[in-house]
């Protein structure tokens, strides 16, 4: 029954979360925020435009996702064929150690989750600001003011944005600024379809607006949100604040099917990753193997699961470690594919290891957007204040939600963390230091030529949604509205088991479990984005996932 009820909602369902047209195009999980980069662009403004106008609103109507008070990764390709990474990934503050989240020598991974100690330095508003100043039109002021104008005046809640308040309600009550703006009166959240506005929010948007970012970065917010920690039992300061850089990265790529796909680096795991995987894919004639859907979602889950074993070991901020280039080359991926059986799963006991890891090395609950505009740019988009609401933490007066990101580090050796990764010294806690990220901004060329951005929401699952999303569309051939629409499976290494959306099925779920797969069915994996250039190369097709009640329009 819940299959045939998935497939009547995807028909009926099809106009909203997918749209077509010749002058730009947006997708995004909120319908406010796919507004407002259609109307940036409407107002002279490119894609860059509809991202940074997007991702301002997401901030305010799904700030549980994102917002300025978290971080992001923009991948940009741009009218003249250059492509543009910036990381505004959080920074660890100057007073972090590694130690800083042990007690009675074990991780506790609530005060990594939850309260003081839980943020890093937020950079989503430098990214921002980089991102227009490098390839943008209009000013960051325009798209902070429309912004702002939403915060102020409210809108009616989702039914996931109350369903997320009620689960988080004892966590929010603990805090006053999230009391505050997020509850009621009586401490009770606010439900399906009443207005939550926000003026402390839309008055930190005017401000920065009025000041520029210095306003947020060392200003009057970094101030406030010094105080606050110093009263909580926080380290951030002003002066993390101040520190605070969006740095350019260098772009990774390789070649799949004939097909260039373009993601983001370390301190992205999520870029190297899809890469990694894709590799391992390609050695092999998926089409050929899809004939049996079986077979084909085992290969795939065994590459994930190898995949996920070397990010558990290599992956950190290359500010810091060293990650190996290796782990991308197509003579890595042949070792790793000769280790898969079609007959049976493989014991992974750890990761691998590829050639000169030591010296050829890189350089120096999320919300994912694309964007395209006729001019030829391109921007995929991924945002993220970690787990719902973050930290939990809204600085009173302010109307930010603070992120939770230090739960990305390895708090310990072998302690997981929100999402079950393991991480290792690569991924230690240190100061200034970048935490790992899952998020995958990823655009994929024909013959030079952008024809879709996408990425992903969920935590480790971004990687495996981009990954399986990219098959279904360059090896076979499908939509992007179907590609995205497709049941998901989920292998991270540990724990060992295979995450599979219960839509797939039964028939495909019992064969995978013959094959040795320890099956964890679960309702939904993650939330998609995508914009595809359409199929006749003069205009752009924009999808959004049904899962997450999104939308797709264009102009």
């Amino acid at each position: 029954m819940q299959k045939i009820i998935f497939s009547l909602l995807l028909a009926l369902s099809v106009q909203r979360v997918c749209a077509e047209n010749t002058h730009g195009m947006v997708a995004t999980v909120d319908k406010l925020a796919t507004r407002a980069g259609v109307e940036a662009m409407k107002h002279g403004g490119n894609a860059v435009d509809a991202a940074v106008a997007a991702g301002l609103t997401l901030g305010v109507a799904d700030g549980f996702n994102s917002g300025i008070g978290g971080g992001c990764f923009l991948l940009i390709r741009r009218s003249n064929g250059e492509f543009v990474a910036i990381d505004g990934r959080e920074m660890a503050p100057a007073a972090s150690t590694r130690d800083m989240f042990i007690r009675n020598g074990k991780g506790d991974t609530e005060l990594s989750q939850t309260g003081a100690l839980a943020s890093g330095v937020p950079g989503a508003l430098a990214a921002y600001d980089l991102a227009l100043k490098k390839c943008g039109k209009l000013t960051l002021k325009e798209h902070l003011l429309n912004a702002a104008k939403i915060a102020e005046e409210g809108f009616p809640l989702s039914s996931s944005y109350a369903h997320i308040l009620r689960e988080e309600v004892t966590n929010l009550n603990r805090f006053e600024g999230s009391r505050a703006v997020l509850l009621k009166t009586n401490g009770l959240p606010y439900e399906k379809g009443e207005i939550l506005k926000q003026p402390d929010l839309a008055k930190t948007y005017r401000a920065i607006a009025e000041h520029g970012i210095g306003w947020f970065y060392g200003g009057p917010f970094a101030q406030a949100t010094e105080k606050w920690m110093k009263a909580n039992g926080g380290i951030m300061t002003a002066t993390d604040f101040k520190h605070y850089e969006a740095v350019l990265r260098e772009p990774i790529s390789t070649d799949y099917r004939g097909y260039t796909v373009v993601s983001f680096p370390p301190p992205s795991s999520g870029g190297p990753h899809v890469i990694e995987m894709l590799n391992i894919l390609g050695t092999r004639d998926l089409k050929s193997i899809g004939t049996n859907e079986v077979d084909k979602l085992h290969f795939i889950a065994e590459a994930m699961k190898l995949a996920f074993a070397d990010r558990a070991y290599w992956l950190g901020d290359p500010d810091y470690v060293k990650v190996p280039r290796g782990l991308i080359t197509k003579e890595y991926a042949k070792k790793l594919a000769a280790k898969i059986s079609l007959d049976h799963t493989t014991v992974v006991p750890g990761h691998g290891t590829p050639e000169n890891s030591g010296s050829y090395v890189f350089k120096k609950h999320t919300t994912h957007f694309s964007t395209a505009d006729a001019e030829g740019n391109w921007v995929a988009c991924t945002a993220t204040v970690n787990t719902s609401f973050g930290s939990k933490v809204i600085i009173p007066g302010t109307g930010v939600v603070m992120n939770d990101e230090m739960d990305d580090f390895s708090v310990q050796p072998g302690v997981a963390n929100y999402f079950g990764l393991i991480g290792s010294e690569a991924n230690a806690v240190e100061p200034g230091k970048r935490p790992l990220s899952s998020m995958s901004p990823t655009i994929v060329l024909n013959e030079g030529k952008p024809i879709l951005a996408l990425g992903a929401a969920g935590g480790p699952t971004i990687i495996s949604q981009t990954v399986l999303n990219i098959v279904n569309i360059l090896d076979f051939g499908m939509s992007v509205t179907d590609a995205l629409a497709q049941p998901r499976i989920h292998q991270q290494w540990s724990p060992d088991e295979l995450r599979i959306e219960t839509s797939m099925k039964s028939e495909i779920m019992a064969g995978l479990e013959k094959k040795g797969h320890k099956l964890n069915k679960l309702q939904h994996i993650g939330v998609s984005q995508a914009v595809m250039r359409s199929p006749d190369g003069k205009g752009f097709v924009g999808a959004a996932d049904l899962r997450s009640g999104g939308t797709a329009e264009g102009w």
